[in-house]
């Protein structure tokens, strides 16, 4: 009987059942369940798929940012904006590089829970890495089992239940970050397991306006039968943060750890309040039939969002502007239903996905008048809308056995994604009705092929189509180059990439060596026509080419001794020429601002190259682990004109890390890390095309952090 095979959407457990299920795949490399209908080995993957695991995820930092752990994924930037008021900037392969806020380009799980919004946009801040088994990545839509997406899948699984356990620990770091975590797993008899979680963490940011209070709160209740399991999973994530902003070039050589004047005359800030569930019910046929496998996800959440931005009170003199102060209360909820199938050497899963978003939108003035004025508090609404986003998937991939050493991958994802915004502002004067609604459809098919040519030695080729619609922030103001706020952007189309890429993998006793090759044509790429005023208008810029290499290996030349390097180049630019807006003000076709970016220019955002090392050294139980860590990055450009860009740099961190035995039921883990041991100035990442010129957002200097956990078991 075929061991069974889990859903690449189901909750953390589900997946470590069907790792488990396994056992000679796990013996000998990282199983993954991403972007194939059954588990597999790294391997056996016709796709470029990493994996980082829950000692990396310890070992790398605190555990908050992703940024301290994905640096040995090539193909991946994941900067640290060093500002919590902002998520993450990352990108694989030049997508999602020119968001502003959010992450672009990438569908992200965590448990199995999309935190990515119907409309492509996606949040990272309230994944759990602490209670993490692993995180992985696949790179590309070589994959129809997630939708609406360029760049590739980030997904979380969580650590399932194996044990009575209880543990807690404790951070503390430079600039005042201090964390504490507490957690307790169990088994409770009748087929029942628990495990909760619950994390605070404090920082006053190396930077003024910086500080940041972030509380996050987990529970997973599992459930197995005989031939059913089922998991529930619920999350509370809050936080509040000030928002440094970025600098301008002289102020970034001026003091390269200071904040804009701006940051404090406004007090801008970011509070957020996310609540979240979901449940996942797993149902294996064991009759050894075509029938494998039947799984149902459902989740629902809310979250809401202020935010206080730094924008003038004479910019919103506009009557049609939206104010300085963004206020939104978020519902969404979604829904999976997958069956796996098989015969004959075939394995097949079949699926249908609805997931939907309602966002209640105001905006407010950043000021109240008085004499004098105060700024940075809530003042006269300006913006009050209804919007949502619906998307309707449906799918199938197969993958067969064409020979003993030769298999294939073939599949097809249609879907629609329904974007509608519904204007409840009073409509006076120039104050216009900005209702409206846009249809995007899509069909992606991918094909690939994996070739065994020797035992531990795999090659694949895939080709596959990704689709990005606009998001609702995208499609929030219009692109007419006049620069007037003429709101709904209607005339913004989704974007259209056909990608190729050739990989080889190697697995040895003593050598892993994976090797990527990629090529892409986008078609409508989304732009940034304009970024003033505290508002972003966007617009298709025509056709894109990227290609590139990526490398990845592991070293083990001896007993306890370990190097690992992650190499990158990236090729992106603008095949066709377009305008843009660059300075302010900016409101008409002869303005001096217009500006022509010309076809060959670097698209805003990437590095031509980036690159990741360590050497970890281990000497036994009570010598722990010894590691120094390398990271570099080419230059990035911040503008899609070129005439900025964030320098290059090259960080080292030194890192020990042990665990100490403290009896037959518990155990203390230690962590001393030392990040930019040569303490070097560096641009962390770019706000790409700010209309300000506040481009840049520096990276901290020398940082040192000491982490305790101590783990009991009952």
């Amino acid at each position: 009987m075929r061991p069974s095979m889990p859903s690449h959407t189901a909750l953390a457990a589900a997946c470590c059942l069907a790792c488990a299920a396994q056992p000679a795949l796990a013996q000998t490399e990282s199983v993954v369940v991403t972007g194939s209908p059954r588990a597999q080995r790294v391997l056996d993957a016709p796709f470029a798929i990493s994996t980082v695991d829950a000692a990396t995820l310890r070992d790398a930092g605190p555990m908050v940012n992703l940024s301290e752990a994905l640096g040995s994924v090539p193909g991946l930037v994941v900067n640290n904006r060093n500002n919590y008021a902002q998520d993450l900037q990352i990108s694989a392969r030049g997508f999602g590089a020119r968001a502003g806020f959010g992450v672009r380009g990438l569908r992200l799980y965590t448990d199995g829970i999309p935190a990515t919004m119907p409309d492509g946009q996606g949040q990272v801040a309230h994944f759990d890495l602490a209670g993490a088994q692993r995180v992985e990545v696949l790179r590309g839509p070589f994959s129809v089992l997630y939708g609406n997406s360029s760049g590739g899948v980030i997904a979380l699984f969580g650590a399932p239940v194996t044990a009575a356990q209880a543990e807690a620990g404790v951070d503390a770091g430079s600039f005042g970050l201090r964390q504490a975590r507490a957690g307790v797993s169990a088994p409770l008899g009748g087929g029942f397991d628990l495990r909760a979680s619950l994390s605070k963490l404090e920082t006053d940011g190396f930077r003024p306006q910086s500080a940041a209070d972030r509380r996050l709160a987990n529970v997973r209740l599992g459930w197995q039968g005989a031939n059913d399991r089922v998991v529930l999973l619920v999350s509370d994530h809050a936080q509040d943060a000030q928002d440094p902003l970025g600098l301008k070039l002289l102020d970034l050589q001026a003091d390269p750890q200071g904040t804009t004047p701006e940051a404090t005359l406004f007090n801008t800030r970011k509070t957020i309040a996310q609540t979240q569930a979901g449940v996942n019910w797993r149902h294996q046929f064991p009759d050894g039939g075509v029938l494998r496998e039947s799984s149902l996800s459902l989740h629902s959440g809310k979250r809401s969002v202020t935010q206080y931005l730094a924008i003038p009170a004479g910019t919103q003199g506009n009557p049609r502007h939206g104010g300085g102060v963004i206020d939104f209360d978020r519902r969404y909820e979604g829904m999976e239903a997958r069956v796996q199938f098989g015969w004959s050497g075939i394995d097949a899963v079949a699926g249908v996905a609805i997931k939907r978003q309602t966002d209640d939108r105001r905006g407010y003035e950043n000021f109240k008048i008085d004499t004098p004025a105060i700024l940075g508090v809530q003042g006269a609404l300006r913006r009050n809308e209804t919007n949502s986003a619906e998307s309707r998937d449906a799918f199938l991939q197969a993958e067969w056995a064409l020979a003993p050493s030769i298999s294939a991958t073939a599949g097809v994802r249609s879907g629609r994604v329904s974007i509608n915004v519904d204007d409840n502002y009073p409509v006076n004067g120039p104050n216009i009705d900005d209702s409206g609604s846009l249809r995007f459809n899509y069909t992606n098919p991918v094909l690939g092929l994996r070739w065994r040519a020797a035992p531990g030695w795999a090659l694949h080729a895939s080709v596959a189509r990704g689709f990005e619609s606009p998001t609702l922030g995208e499609l929030a103001y219009s692109s007419d180059v006049s620069g007037a706020e003429l709101g709904f952007n209607k005339g913004l189309q989704g974007q259209t990439s056909r990608q190729a890429e050739l990989g080889s993998k190697w697995r040895s006793p003593a050598l892993d060596v994976d090797a990527t090759l990629f090529a892409v044509r986008t078609d409508d790429e989304i732009g940034v026509l304009r970024n003033t005023g505290g508002r972003a208008s966007f617009r298709n810029v025509g056709r894109t080419k990227r290609h590139g290499a990526e490398l990845a290996t592991t070293w083990r030349p001896a007993t306890g001794l370990r190097l690992q390097a992650a190499l990158s180049w990236l090729h992106a630019e603008y095949a066709d020429s377009f305008v843009t807006c660059d300075g302010i003000p900016c409101p008409g076709t002869n303005n001096a601002a217009l500006k022509t970016v010309p076809a060959g220019n670097r698209i805003a955002g990437t590095q031509r190259a980036s690159a990741w090392a360590q050497a970890a050294w281990r000497t036994g139980p009570l010598g722990g682990e010894w590691a120094l860590e390398w990271r570099a990055n080419a230059r990035t450009m911040a503008n899609d004109l070129n005439t900025a860009a964030a320098p290059g740099y090259a960080l080292a961190n030194l890192r020990w890390s042990g665990k100490l035995a403290l009896g037959p039921s518990d155990a203390l883990e230690l962590l001393a890390r030392v990040d930019n041991l040569f303490n070097r100035d560096h641009v962390a990442s770019v706000i790409v095309n700010d209309g300000n010129s506040r481009f840049y957002e520096p990276g901290a200097p020398r940082s040192l952090l000491l982490s305790l956990r101590w783990q009991h078991r009952y």
